[in-house]
């Protein structure tokens, strides 16, 4: 094979792959793109705003993410993480204990039944045990909004932590496109710079040297 034909094959090669890999790029931006856009638009709708510096209570303070963000509206996907874990989670833990809506559900079931059982025996008890009812149930439809948002702003953070990945693999794409795309033009040029009667040599490895002894 003549070295100048196999300088164009390899060279029209790497021309191609670099092609493919700037229309991944493309790809992968415009998917990057959308996935910041529709979590920022959607965000922004729900019109949720952190807390100003000021008004943070001392348990919030520690929470570094909503002193940083204090006063700001949410629109991206890392404000969503922190204001899903660090002040929803964190109220929600105050709110029962840091119970969750499934754990609620037990003494509520309990009370539901001590209540039935008091009202057929005429029990004393039963109004306490009525407010006891209503305590907890309030408590676990509070846990069962709150859970709601903290799991639809995390996911909303799952999604935009995907659009990130998205840019980032775009970014090794068009830097692997512009490599291979420098080595074609290389080739082309060392191709066309060869005479046409050149052979292409492959390198030999050198033979193991023979030990004499004297």
């Amino acid at each position: 094979m003549k070295r100048r034909t196999f300088d164009l094959m390899f060279s029209l090669g790497g021309v191609a792959i670099a092609i493919l890999l700037t229309v991944a790029g493309v790809v992968l931006t415009a998917n990057a793109n959308f996935a910041t856009d529709y979590v920022t638009s959607q965000l922004a709708e729900q019109n949720i705003t952190f807390k100003t510096l000021d008004t943070l209570t001392p348990a919030e303070r520690e929470q570094p993410g909503l002193v940083e963000y204090a006063g700001q509206k949410l629109t991206t996907g890392k404000q969503a993480e922190v204001y899903a874990l660090q002040f929803i989670g964190l109220h929600l833990k105050n709110t029962a204990g840091g119970k969750t809506y499934a754990d609620l559900g037990v003494p509520q079931s309990q009370l539901r039944a001590q209540v039935a059982e008091a009202t057929k025996n005429n029990d004393p008890n039963l109004a306490a045990l009525q407010q006891q009812l209503a305590d907890v149930t309030a408590q676990r439809e509070t846990m069962f909004k709150g859970e709601t948002l903290r799991g639809l702003l995390l996911t909303t953070y799952g999604f935009s932590e995907f659009g990130v990945k998205a840019g980032q693999a775009a970014l090794v794409a068009y830097l692997a496109a512009l490599v291979l795309a420098l080595l074609s033009i290389a080739g082309l040029v060392h191709a066309y710079t060869t005479p046409r009667t050149v052979a292409f040599a492959p390198v030999e490895a050198a033979p193991d040297r023979v030990r004499v002894d004297a």
